[in-house]
């Protein structure tokens, strides 16, 4: 039975949150909507009455593929909309913070794409899943990503014909880099000798830049990298990318910012393959923490090719486990942290009870962050200011960059 509803906010996965609480995809605030309903949340069937903040959404796909939620959101309220969830995240922290305006950190598009493979039928498909659903959208193109990636879907699907015949579905990681498409296969495991063979020939075909296995490189026709900020990144099979160029030069330029001319000593923790590490020494020396070799392997190569930075020196060490130690945070004029999803909840215990004056945070999750925040909070830090970067354009992700001085030194 269908019936009316007003639209009062929007959910942080980018949902219209009605009047009671029913969620209502693809609607905004101030709206109104004929929905059927389906327990908590709702089947929209028409927009009654359109908000004025309402666009044409660009992506034919856009309302099937889960990947975008927000297309139909004009980018200034959208913008709002991401400075409001990492607000939210603050406030639920017990951290009455103002987040600064977010930054569009678009740019050209997204670098990277992960597809799922699956084999339906007797047809290979690839492409992202549905909204809620384990179904597939199968893709020609996924338009919210830079051109180079466009064919991604027919790179995947080409790929998958040697290692197909087990039908395991597949997750392709597409990146584009200087030198061509960078790929990484995953989900099928250890293949055979023939196997591997036909992939190789095929990445050829293909004029691919590297292919890899699990992270374990099949083929790389030259060194792959990527340029930005003056420097240039090699990072490893399957490795870790922001999500767009634009996206790593603002994080990059608020982290800088944040260090200020005088600071000479920096620890850089969770610094994959060094791009922060990287801008950074242009200043001041570094101490680059990470737990992946292959990460650490690609930040030297970056520092054998770039001239004219301070001492780089790294450490392989998992942060999770093992965080720095008071005592040896006691030698750094300043911290970045830069962790996964999950945040660097034992490292930020380490920090609260450390003397270290500055601390900046960098984040992909509001949750985390916030609670990674208060726990600096508790231990003397004073959080002067949170800026929110937006790189996932219509989805419900955000990036942020906090800004952490210890209030008092201590003893």
């Amino acid at each position: 039975m269908s019936e009316s509803v007003e639209i009062i906010r929007l959910g942080a996965r980018g949902d219209g949150i009605a009047q009671d609480g029913t969620i209502v995809p693809y609607t905004l605030p101030g709206e109104r909507a004929a929905i059927r309903r389906g327990g908590s949340r709702a089947e929209l069937e028409a927009i009654e009455r359109a908000s004025p903040e309402r666009v044409e959404p660009f992506c034919p796909y856009f309302m099937r593929c889960g990947g975008c939620r927000t297309q139909h959101l004009a980018r200034e309220p959208e913008l709002e909309w991401k400075r409001g969830i990492v607000a939210n995240g603050l406030a639920q922290a017990g951290l009455p913070v103002a987040p600064e305006p977010a930054l569009d950190a678009h740019g050209a598009g997204r670098r990277r794409l992960t597809l799922h493979v699956r084999f339906v039928e007797g047809r290979t498909e690839a492409g992202l899943m549905e909204a809620r659903s384990h179904a597939l959208v199968d893709l020609d193109h996924c338009p919210i990503t830079v051109p180079a990636l466009h064919r991604g879907p027919d790179v995947a699907r080409a790929l998958s014909v040697p290692i197909g015949g087990g039908r395991k579905p597949l997750d392709v990681a597409v990146s584009a880099t200087d030198q061509g498409l960078d790929v990484d296969i995953r989900g099928h495991g250890v293949v055979s000798p023939g196997a591997s063979a036909a992939l190789v020939r095929i990445a050829g075909e293909l004029g691919l830049a590297r292919l890899s296995l699990h992270g374990e490189r099949l083929m790389e026709a030259e060194p792959v990298s990527v340029a930005g900020e003056g420097r240039r990144l090699f990072p490893s099979p399957g490795g870790f990318l922001q999500a767009t160029a634009a996206g790593q030069a603002i994080l990059t330029g608020l982290v800088l910012d944040a260090l200020g001319p005088k600071v000479k000593k920096v620890a850089d923790l969770f610094s994959g393959c060094g791009p922060l590490a990287l801008a950074m020494a242009s200043r001041a020396s570094v101490h680059a923490v990470e737990s992946e070799a292959s990460a650490l392997a690609g930040l030297d190569r970056s520092v054998r090719a770039a001239t004219g930075l301070k001492r780089i020196t790294q450490e392989r060490r998992d942060l999770f486990r093992r965080p720095l130690l008071p005592l040896e945070l006691k030698a750094y004029d300043a911290v970045v942290f830069d962790p996964p999803r999950a945040g660097a909840e034992a490292q930020a215990k380490q920090l609260a009870a450390s003397t270290v004056p500055l601390v900046v945070g960098v984040s992909c999750d509001a949750g985390t962050f916030a609670r990674d925040a208060a726990t600096l909070v508790a231990g003397g830090y004073r959080l002067e200011r949170v800026t929110p970067v937006d790189q996932f354009r219509h989805a419900g992700h955000v990036e942020m960059v906090g800004v952490f001085r210890r209030e008092k030194a201590r003893r």
